[in-house]
């Protein structure tokens, strides 16, 4: 039986040009045995009228937030009520951003205020649009508030361009509806993550650290988080917003990381080490502001704890994975640092090149475990996370 069997589904569709796969979409639900009510906003009906998805539904399609005919017929505070999930597809930059800000001028984004049920955007944009900032902090404040981010998808776009912001298949947005009422594959797995960077300091305005966004990091500890697990994350010092429900303890330097990391690894399953941390730190700390009074400046650094190694090497140590950045020879030098360490899946990307790696929004790994590889080809990295969190899933299920 599918797991959206008697399941209540509200589809909300916006003005994006991927409005036409909402269509398939609500067919696709349908199918799987979900009930299916369609929202739709003013510009959605510039690209597809309500008469078609009244058609493939079988149910009078809501449009207006002060109409007396609908009003009448299941006002917008019941239908909020009725849902058992509200999903968006496609959600423009628009509508996100609207969301975000706790506007309600519409029927769409009142329902989204008055449910109290999960919400999932399906965005579809064009690329210079989604990877803009004001995109990303806005997602990134609905994300704290719990919605769910399903997708982009990466490819062709209307527009002629080709990057990040296509809406997902219908099909695959139905699978993951599919999986949301379905009791996640890490249901019960405790997941200790870190990620960030870290802070070495020099002096009192000084420190040793790199360019690590921790944008990887909080995208993995997310999907691993919808994936059922129970995370704790350790993090380096960012700009990100904390993710919801997810245990976070923020750290500045390795040591810091190593301890709390150390504290907590005996309560877990599995292990991710996301972070890029110091592999030194300073001897000496400078109780005042270094001037610039010399030509040269000498700093004597000493090598800092290898967090994932140690894991590894603990009596009984969880499933185990790191990550490896590289500038060359990549998938040499990834597996080298997988048998030394003896990790179970570590993930590889090449940085220093003009797309992906640090501070991007976008990123493509190669997978390698034991008899075992996967390449991720480039794609936004709340897309790449949701890829990496199965492999990692199915791999420590066929471990245990």
């Amino acid at each position: 039986m599918s797991g959206l069997s008697n399941k209540k589904i509200l589809l909300g569709v916006t003005g994006g040009i991927a409005c036409y796969k909402s269509a398939v979409l609500l067919r696709a639900l349908q199918t799987a045995g979900a009930e299916v009510r369609v929202v739709m906003t003013p510009a959605a009906r510039a690209f597809v009228t309500p008469l078609t998805f009244q058609a493939l539904s079988g149910h009078a399609v809501y449009t207006e937030l002060l109409d007396p005919a609908q009003e009448a017929a299941m006002d917008h505070i019941s239908l909020a009520r009725w849902a058992d999930l509200v999903l968006i597809a496609p959600a423009t930059a628009d509508f996100i951003a609207r969301a975000a800000t706790g506007q309600a001028d519409d029927l769409l984004s009142t329902l989204c205020l008055a449910t109290e049920v999960q919400i999932a955007l399906a965005p579809a944009m064009n690329r210079q649009m989604w990877l803009n900032p004001v995109t990303q902090e806005n997602l990134q404040r609905l994300m704290i508030r719990g919605y769910l981010c399903w997708g982009p998808d990466d490819g062709a776009q209307a527009c002629g361009e080709t990057g990040p912001g296509r809406m997902l298949e219908p099909e695959v947005l139905c699978q993951m509806a599919e999986s949301h009422f379905s009791p996640g594959i890490l249901e019960g797995v405790r997941v200790l993550m870190t990620a960030g960077a870290t802070r070495e300091a020099i002096d009192p305005v000084r420190f040793v650290g790199n360019r690590s966004s921790g944008k990887m990091g909080y995208a993995l500890a997310q999907s691993m988080r919808d994936l059922g697990a129970e995370v704790t994350l350790v993090s380096g010092p960012t700009s990100l917003a904390i993710p919801s429900n997810i245990t976070t303890i923020h750290v500045e330097t390795a040591l810091e990381m190593y301890s709390s990391v150390m504290e907590h690894v005996e309560d877990c399953d599995i292990f991710i080490a996301v972070a890029a941390v110091a592999d030194y730190r300073p001897i000496q700390i400078a109780t005042d502001k270094i001037k610039k009074n010399k030509e040269k400046q000498t700093l004597e650094l000493v090598r800092n704890p290898d967090i994932l190694a140690e894991v590894a090497a603990t009596e009984s140590p969880p499933f185990t994975v790191g990550f490896a950045a590289e500038t060359e020879k990549v998938e040499q030098h990834a597996d080298e640092k997988r048998r030394r360490k003896q990790l179970d899946i570590i993930a590889a990307n090449k940085v220093g090149t003009d797309e992906g790696g640090f501070e991007s929004d976008r990123n493509a790994l190669l997978l390698l475990w034991q008899d075992g590889r996967e390449e991720l080809p480039m794609m936004t990295k709340s897309v790449l996370a949701h890829r990496l969190a199965e492999r990692i899933a199915a791999q420590y299920r066929a471990r245990i």
